[in-house]
């Protein structure tokens, strides 16, 4: 290609959804037309701003911060500075030295995993299943729960691809920015509610299905079977799960914007009702009977019973008064 060609190709040919073309094209003049792929990747690399956002807010939360609180070094605004008088040349050299050594080591001990959230992004998930994976999750985070419009969500893999993880769906999960970096590659637990069909025995796991009144993601409502009030609900996992400390923080989030919800719809239907109870037995000397995880939604009215201070502390007989 002549000159007059590449230059009529720039001009009038190059059709552009990003930055790289022209870059690389740039990159390559400016070494005398060769270059390595590495090469060319870190002039990409001097080019894109929000790497370079990315790391001065790594700079600044983590190896800035660490620093100064050691004295090593002083921030102010933008502007860092070692905390040390004017070094010689042989200094100099001394730091640089001891720093290499150390930076390799711990690198040779690491290895690739110490670049394992960046790493997976070379081998992304499809879009298609990266759709599934979300949509299959309620948009939300299967660890704390938080959803898509208040935090960004990650297509998470279970296993680290960095120990062997594949982009199989049985190895996705839903996770939010904050969970998904806490994890990180340290370990490989599915924090995806698993359904649990071996307990035919337990009244909730298959004996409620005429009497859900309401679901929202991971729970149910159903009116109780015995109820203390009219319109006494209860809140129940969809998964067999034994009590409220071995719920979810999924569970427990959708089981209180459940519980919101039919408090609004309760008080629309029934101006009478002025006041819930809202509670849950957790284990057999606590009242438990059912050993399935349930919320208690019980309406309260004026006058329904003659002394109602104390409220969920009448458990204990004449303890509610004090």
């Amino acid at each position: 290609m002549k000159f007059e060609q590449l230059l009529d190709f720039i001009q009038n040919n190059m059709r552009m959804s990003h930055v790289y073309q022209p870059l690389v094209i740039q990159t390559l003049v400016a070494a005398d037309g060769v270059c390595t792929v590495r090469q060319l990747a870190q002039s990409l690399l001097l080019q894109d701003e929000s790497q370079l956002l990315y790391y001065e807010s790594i700079v600044k939360k983590m190896p800035v911060r660490v620093l100064q609180k050691h004295g090593v070094l002083e921030r102010q605004g933008e502007l860092v500075t070692l905390n040390v008088k004017k070094l010689s040349m042989v200094q100099k050299a001394a730091i640089r030295k001891v720093c290499e050594e150390k930076l390799q080591d711990f690198i040779q001990k690491r290895g690739l995993g110490l670049w394992d959230y960046r790493l997976g992004e070379t081998d992304p998930v499809p879009d298609s299943l990266r759709y599934q994976v979300l949509s299959e999750s309620g948009q939300r985070c299967a660890l704390c729960g938080i959803k898509a419009s208040e935090r960004p969500l990650d297509v998470d893999h279970i296993i680290p691809r960095s120990r062997g993880g594949t982009n199989k769906k049985s190895n996705l999960q839903s996770l939010c920015t904050k969970c998904n970096r806490s994890k990180g590659n340290k370990d490989d637990k599915d924090f995806r509610i698993q359904p649990d069909d071996t307990h035919t025995d337990c009244l909730f796991c298959t004996g409620i299905a005429d009497r859900i009144v309401a679901t929202n993601g991971t729970v149910v409502a159903v009116k109780d079977g015995f109820p203390v009030t009219k319109d006494h609900l209860l809140i129940i996992p969809k998964r067999h799960v034994a009590d409220f400390f071995e719920m979810s923080e999924q569970e427990r989030n959708d089981t209180n914007a459940l519980l919101r919800v039919l408090k609004q719809d309760l008080k629309e239907e029934d101006p009478s009702i002025t006041g819930f109870n809202i509670g849950m037995n957790c284990g057999e000397d606590a009242g438990q009977t059912i050993f399935h995880a349930h919320t208690h939604l019980i309406p309260r009215r004026k006058g329904d019973v003659e002394a109602p201070r104390g409220g969920v502390r009448h458990v204990i007989p004449n303890k509610g008064f004090y």
